[in-house]
């Protein structure tokens, strides 16, 4: 409807006036780098958003001020973040979601809750939603092709990371200690398993007192073997098997060698007596120097592990330098959105927003400058008295998942260049894609397997790997049958068959 003239109180020259002044103020605003955004239009909602790990104490403050950011520019939303636990993650994540519950978006992972929660439905598909309201994350998506890995019949349910790694294992012992107690290796010296159990011996009788390591060597004798978990309730298959064909992980040769290799290492107590049931971060550990031994990989033998006493050093060793190993999915760290959510459209603008705005994801990933970073020229380091465990939010737990390389600046934890050099090592020739990487296996038609499967792999796998066994050949003898008896041929069988149907369509 038009306005009547009576109604219109302003003459013109004051309208021009106006004008003038209003641009004057926008010229000035822009001379200062600021910009100047019209409030938003819509209603004002509370997104929620579960992350892994441990929640620091100036998350709610810098949530705070991301909000009123993401208004600036439009976006009228707040932000409730939670956090939990690594350890109660996936148990948690799952029984929320057959509850019902309502949230809007949550970090997941291959290795955490994700294929179970995209295979129950508890993810919505974002195929539509997501060239709409994150175009610009999209089109990142389609330039690395990484949406296939999160496409589970046909119905985009993940929004994976843009990053390109390898996580090869590496072997560390704190080399301080090993060198006051005059033990020495040269770089790169420890290449297999029986090195390191010579290396590992000779720190355990020079601190026969200390907690040596609570991790057992499965995972070096996978590398040895070339074999691809599909982190799929303890199923891989060999790289070098042009048939792909599945198996059974306690039914290989390589699994009886590292039980044996742990009883070992138990009998010696180089594994810790808690190992098997002990949930505390190792990684904190590692840095609190309550370990002598980890196993860890190319990021972190490279990166500084923020260790609480400067005086601590790592020494790092590559195993099996001459096996091939398959880079990290796309699933390795991922954001879902949950199927009950009530504003998936506004995730996916803040996610886009996130895409291309260096200010924005400062403000996530690092917090608030003079508070909870400072910058050294490019580099976001800690303020003064505070260091990687002590941090009031950098370095925050799930923050992988948001990581976007134009944007990451050098830390105190992965200094310079530090993500050039991760991806060039993972273009190395030893270090492969799998070829199942982008296939999701649904478990759909063995629910009832696979839960009986992994009750089974606590009650008497895990014992067996962290060297608990008497008898170990005999134990794992009975261990496989007791596999079997569950339903293991079924859930081998349904797993084959989908395998072999994606292989198809790749070829």
């Amino acid at each position: 409807m038009r306005t009547p003239r009576s109604y219109i109180r302003f003459p013109i020259a004051a309208v021009a006036i106006c004008f003038m002044i209003g641009f004057a103020l926008a010229a000035c605003s822009r001379q200062s780098g600021e910009t100047t955004q019209p409030p938003p239009t819509e209603s004002e909602v509370t997104l929620k958003f579960y992350f892994g790990g441990e929640k620091k104490a100036a998350t709610d403050e810098v949530w705070s001020k991301v909000s009123e950011y993401v208004k600036s520019k439009g976006l009228n939303v707040k932000f409730n973040v939670q956090f939990i636990p690594f350890s109660d993650f996936k148990a948690k994540m799952l029984v929320m979601a057959a509850s019902g519950d309502r949230w809007d978006m949550n970090f997941d992972s291959n290795w955490l809750s994700y294929n179970q929660m995209a295979s129950r439905g508890s993810y919505m598909a974002l195929n539509e939603l997501l060239p709409e309201y994150a175009p610009h994350l999209y089109s990142k998506y389609q330039e690395q092709g990484t949406l296939a890995a999160a496409t589970m019949n046909g119905k985009i349910i993940g929004l994976p990371w843009t990053m390109k790694m390898n996580e090869r294992p590496y072997v560390g012992w704190r080399a301080d200690l090993a060198e006051q107690a005059g033990i020495f290796r040269k770089p790169d010296e420890i290449k297999t398993v029986e090195d390191l159990d010579i290396l590992l011996h000779e720190l355990k009788d020079a601190y026969p007192n200390a907690k040596l390591s609570r991790t057992p060597p499965l995972s070096l004798y996978l590398v040895r073997e070339e074999w691809i978990d599909l982190a799929y309730h303890g199923l891989g298959i060999y790289m070098d098997d042009p048939k792909m064909t599945v198996r059974a992980i306690e039914q290989q040769p390589f699994y009886v060698e590292s039980a044996k290799m742990s009883k070992k290492w138990n009998d010696y107590k180089i594994l810790n007596r808690d190992a098997s049931i002990d949930n505390e971060n190792g990684a904190d550990q590692w840095r609190n120097g309550k370990l002598v031994f980890t196993i860890t990989s190319h990021e972190w033998a490279n990166a500084d592990p923020g260790f609480v006493d400067p005086s601590f050093r790592q020494q790092m060793s590559l195993i099996y330098p001459d096996k091939r190993y398959i880079n990290r999915t796309a699933l390795a760290n991922v954001l879902a959105i949950n199927r009950n959510s009530e504003h998936p459209d506004r995730v996916l603008r803040f996610l886009d927003m996130l895409e291309v705005d260096k200010v924005l994801y400062d403000l996530v990933q690092y917090g608030i400058e003079g508070k909870t970073y400072v910058l050294n020229g490019e580099a976001a380091e800690f303020p003064k008295g505070m260091q990687f465990l002590s941090s009031n939010y950098m370095e925050w737990e799930s923050r992988w998942a948001l990581w976007k390389p134009q944007f990451l600046r050098p830390t105190p934890t992965y200094p310079g260049d530090f993500w050039v050099k991760e991806a060039e090592f993972a273009s190395l020739p030893i270090n492969v894609n799998s070829p199942a990487d982008g296939l999701f296996i649904s478990e759909d038609n063995v629910k009832d397997e696979l839960t009986i499967r992994d009750q089974v792999a606590d009650e008497v796998g895990k014992p067996i790997e962290f060297g608990l066994a008497i008898d170990v050949e005999s134990e794992i003898a009975k261990y496989i049958e007791k596999q079997k008896a569950v339903g293991l041929d079924k859930i081998i069988a349904d797993t084959q068959r989908q395998i072999d149907e994606y292989m198809a369509k790749e070829r």
